[in-house]
């Protein structure tokens, strides 16, 4: 098993340096405020996720956000659900501050990839919320969120969205001057968290190499308000506490990278490694705490053809080693997840021929996901995947077409854990997708999409049977689930023209066979020395489903005299979802935002009001939760003209308001923070 393992490993990485050599011889406004918020779009940005020909955000009919560089450089020292909640139609899972993950449209999970420069982690984040996204956001040089299932690119897994975490690690140019990178630090107050991280790319004559490395730690956190909800203790009578912070919410990471290149000119080839360590607590259960270990190996190149039909090839390939370990009662290891195994991906890019362009790609995936310990719901599984797909656009200025089509199989092995024969399921699905698009005017642009996407189910969502004490549910698969179907139409509108920019895209999607776990309303009883527990019994289940909602964004210039801006910003995101039993489960409120904003080259500030609504719309079995309005300063100085030193400071929460996020788990046991003071410093060179 391990032999075939390793030899189907070496076989594609010598594919993939094999293609390489061969080509060789014969890929937003900057965001001054928390880069968690709904800035609005810089329509000029290039979108490399889901597009490998690249495209502008003004002319794509996917939604698109966008963090540079600039961004994360003074971005809070957060975990990537965190830091991304509050663009637009992202939220966050708000577990723990060491392990929360992104929710796209109400949607989380398996249904949402967390790529590294564009494969997947090769984690079990999508496991269980509980699991840290092995890729911290300190790391990157760039993150793009794509919305939506328009995302051919990445298969069916990517049914909800993508998160693609860019970190530079195999440089694609030479850096500016032979040298460049960048230094931080930051401290906050509600944690007494710090964060200290820098990166360098260095020009040893056409070979660059990278360094990078990044270190965090922060307390429990403090809290304005009992950390149980009213809801929780009306309806159960859990007494409400002040307790001051929230218990077992602290959290430490260390991580470093080490890449090369060597850039050619007619494109580069290179490879890199990383290491992430990081200890967390769960807050769900008192004195528990997880250690996380990830080593990752990548190889990464692009040849660009001087003439033929194809402009360029590119190639990733991606290896990591990922151990879970949780940790109960006085530090004894108590239950191991293992995930280890490879993704690879290559594409051929067309040569632009009279406003058409395309790609062609092919992508792969072998993975074991194995846990061992009293917390082994979900069975060891081996995980099997190959996609094909192509995507095309056609754009004559005045209008245009896309469209792209994906075929996947999926194939997933498991040993029950009660024990018996070997569960095998098999998944080919196939995916399309079709847009057209008008530019009536030279500033606005229409666009109008369909698709149709297909995902095949997740291993825990086939096999999961146990108790799951992260969560404190008892989580029941079903092995007889079948390929869930969604059908999407999306209208999108971009303008900018002067000093009025603004993006909106709505959307309406019909689930076939949507896969939702749900409170079934029954308990099982545990018995452990002598004392029953009782755990609510969460299975999944198929059934129809409904979304709809919009994300929209303005902003205009008040006022400008010279490289001095005051701009008003407006945000608004909402999504319903409805399915056969009943509203869906863990479905995000509407949010509006509103800001001011002053921007010069010295001195950046804002000043943003940001408002949440409440959600009773609610599941069986679910608890409503209440809105809540929060007010956040932030401003930035750069004191010299000829560095690119940054001093920044940010109130959030001033008004150290209650706020609950209603797609957590542990919604009514752990609040967001309350006020926080963050100062930090960026130096980038």
């Amino acid at each position: 098993m391990i032999a075939t393992r390793l030899s189907r490993t070496a076989l594609f990485a010598a594919a993939g340096w094999t293609a390489f050599g061969g080509a060789a011889l014969a890929q937003s406004i900057p965001a001054p405020t928390s880069a968690r918020q709904d800035d609005a779009v810089d329509l000029g940005e290039i979108i490399v996720t889901g597009v490998p020909f690249g495209i502008s955000q003004n002319a794509t009919t996917i939604a698109t956000s966008v963090l540079s560089d600039e961004d994360l450089a003074v971005a809070p020292a957060a975990s990537l659900g965190d830091l991304l909640n509050g663009l637009p139609g992202v939220r966050s899972s708000q577990f723990a501050p060491g392990s929360s993950r992104p929710v796209i449209r109400g949607l989380t999970g398996p249904r949402v990839q967390v790529l590294t420069n564009g494969v997947g982690l090769i984690d079990a984040s999508s496991v269980s919320p509980d699991h840290q996204v092995a890729a911290d956001p300190a790391e990157s040089h760039r993150i793009e969120i794509i919305r939506g299932p328009a995302t051919l690119t990445y298969g069916g897994s990517a049914i909800g969205g993508v998160v693609n975490i860019l970190d530079g690690r195999i440089p694609e140019e030479m850096p500016q001057g032979g040298f460049e990178g960048t230094l931080s630090a930051q401290g906050s107050t509600v944690d007494e968290g710090s964060s200290f991280g820098g990166r360098a790319d260095i020009a040893l004559g056409r070979f660059v190499l990278h360094l990078d490395a990044v270190t965090k730690e922060a307390d429990d956190y403090e809290i304005s308000s009992p950390a149980v909800s009213q809801a929780l203790s009306n309806a159960q009578g859990v007494e409400r506490e002040d307790t001051g912070a929230v218990p077992n919410s602290f959290s430490e990471l260390e991580a470093y990278g080490l890449g090369g290149s060597f850039v050619f000119d007619q494109g580069y080839v290179g490879a890199s490694f990383r290491d992430t360590s990081s200890t967390y607590g769960v807050v769900a259960q008192e004195a528990v705490f997880i250690d996380l270990e990830q080593q990752r190996f990548d190889v990464r190149g692009e040849y660009r053809f001087d003439q033929g039909p194809f402009r360029a090839v590119r190639g990733t390939y991606g290896q990591a080693d990922y151990t879970h370990t949780e940790f109960e009662d006085v530090g004894e290891p108590g239950t191991l997840f293992l995930s280890d195994g490879f993704e690879a991906r290559a594409d051929l890019i067309q040569r632009e021929r009279n406003g058409w362009n395309g790609a062609i790609g092919v992508q792969a995936l072998s993975r074991t996901y194995e846990a061992i310990g009293d917390e082994a719901f979900v069975p060891s599984t081996d995980i099997e995947e190959e996609g094909i797909y192509t995507v095309q656009r056609l754009d004559r200025d005045g209008y245009g077409f896309e469209g792209g089509l994906r075929f996947d199989r999926r194939a997933l092995n498991a040993v029950p854990l009660a024990g018996g024969a070997k569960i095998e399921r098999e998944f080919n699905n196939i995916s399309a997708s079709a847009a057209a698009f008008l530019r009536p005017m030279a500033d606005l642009f229409l666009g109008l999409s369909l698709s149709r996407t297909e995902r095949a189910p997740s291993e825990v969502e086939l096999f999961a049977d146990g108790i799951h004490l992260a969560t404190g549910v008892y989580e029941r698969g079903d092995t007889d689930l079948d390929t869930e179907t969604v059908t999407t139409l999306e209208g999108t509108v971009h303008y900018d023209r002067g000093a009025f920019r603004g993006d909106l895209h709505i959307y309406a999607a019909r689930y076939d066979g949507f896969i939702d776990q749900r409170d079934t309303g029954l308990v099982f009883d545990f018995d452990e020395d002598g004392e029953i527990e009782q755990f609510p019994i969460f299975a999944y289940e198929q059934t129809d489903a409904d979304f709809r909602g919009f994300e929209a964004q303005v902003a205009y210039d008040v006022w400008t005299r010279g490289d001095r801006i005051v701009t008003l910003e407006a945000a608004a995101d909402y999504v319903d979802a409805d399915t056969d039993l009943g509203p869906a489960a863990r479905i995000p409120p509407y949010s509006t935002t509103g800001r001011v904003r002053y921007a010069s080259k010295p001195i950046d500030l804002s000043l943003e009001v940001r408002r949440v609504g409440e959600q009773d719309d609610i599941a069986e079995f679910e608890l409503p939760t209440e809105g809540y309005t929060m007010v956040n300063l932030f401003g930035a100085w750069r004191p010299f003209t000829d560095k690119e030193v940054t001093l920044f400071a940010e109130g959030r929460n001033l008004g150290d308001v209650e706020a609950r996020e209603h797609v957590s788990f542990l919604k009514d046991i752990a609040p967001l923070p309350g006020r926080n003071l963050r100062l930090g410093i960026s130096y980038r060179f």
